[in-house]
């Protein structure tokens, strides 16, 4: 089940980086590409994760009872779950930072939602990246009190966007600014 809901959340990061592509690429058309991009990696990554997972459990229901020597098949199940560790780091636990980044800046330049929003992003980014090299470096824990608390703004600004653009959606001031813009 959680394999699942890691690969629902990898699809739905590309479907909503799609999703506002078409307007936030009038904006800037290379920072719009690379926040798809930033998604894409995001899910790949995260997919990668789900993969070693899957093939975690097919190790244990297929060749449990075949006669392999459990050291090497509990060293190779461990090395499988350190895989889905590491992307765990670097897919939830890094892209965020250039998510904020590259979707904040839209944002922010175009007026699209309130400053406020993406505000919450760029200031979030980089503490999810000093946490991320936290992480990395094993200064503390992914799962650690530190690391909530620096997570904690870029969390509330994906909150804050998504719940922004499902009620509220891109201001239509902003958009008929852009539309202007592009037929000058």
């Amino acid at each position: 089940m959680g394999c699942l809901l890691d690969a629902v959340n990898a699809l739905t990061a590309i479907g909503s980086a799609v999703a506002v592509y078409s307007v936030v690429k009038r904006v800037n058309g290379s920072l719009a590409l690379g926040f798809v991009t930033s998604r894409l990696v995001e899910a790949a990554v995260v997919m990668i994760g789900v993969v070693s997972l899957l093939a975690v459990v097919t190790m244990r229901q297929d060749f449990a009872g075949s006669g392999a020597d459990p050291a090497a098949m509990t060293v190779t199940a461990n090395a499988l779950v350190e895989v889905r560790n590491w992307t765990f780091l670097f897919g939830p636990g890094l892209m965020p930072v250039f998510n904020a980044l590259l979707f904040g800046t839209l944002l922010y330049r175009s007026r699209l939602v309130p400053r406020l929003i993406p505000t919450i992003g760029l200031v979030g980014a980089p503490l999810l990246f000093a946490a991320f090299i936290a992480n990395l470096f094993g200064i503390f824990d992914q799962v650690s009190t530190a690391s909530f608390l620096l997570t904690l703004p870029i969390a509330a600004w994906e909150l804050s966007v998504g719940i922004w653009m499902t009620f509220k959606g891109f201001r239509p001031q902003a958009v008929a600014a852009l539309e202007t813009r592009d037929a000058a």
